[in-house]
């Protein structure tokens, strides 16, 4: 049984990725690279595709972080300070679940991420609910990035 990991979305199976792995013994996030070449003109925002998708446990989140080297090395920022991927993300039948990244290049001049950088990490973490009737919107997620709430 799978418990929680990342797998490679059907559209980049023949592309040669590696799944993502921690830097360190220590380290809490795995590192997530670009699966493409990026330009970011001044100010611009663009998402990044991995390539990936995650699959974890009911109750557990994946987080997605800004390296912290991006916006001094690279000029480039988390537009939304912290990614937050669910658990039923995970094969969703609008983009199978495929993570991306959403960054804004801070500088004026263009910005390039080349295929293979590492631009995120991400973390898988535990996550509660409040007390009372946790009622949802809806039951099942039928849409990919950004479909909640529409």
């Amino acid at each position: 049984m799978k418990t929680r990991g990342f797998e490679i979305v059907s559209k980049y199976k023949d592309a040669g990725l590696h799944l993502p792995q921690r830097s360190t013994r220590h380290s809490a996030g795995y590192d997530i690279e670009s699966i493409e070449t990026v330009t970011f003109g001044a100010g611009e925002i663009k998402l990044i595709p991995t390539g990936l998708k995650a699959y974890m446990q009911p109750g557990e989140v994946l987080y997605m972080y800004d390296r912290s080297s991006n916006p001094r090395k690279k000029g480039l920022v988390l537009i939304n300070s912290v990614g937050v991927i669910d658990s039923d993300y995970y094969n969703n039948p609008d983009n199978e679940g495929e993570m991306f990244m959403q960054m804004m290049n801070i500088l004026d001049r263009d910005v390039i991420v080349e295929k293979g950088d590492r631009v995120c990490q991400c973390v898988f973490m535990p996550f509660l609910v409040a007390d009372g009737d946790d009622e949802v919107e809806k039951s099942d997620r039928l849409g990919g990035f950004g479909s909640t709430g529409k």
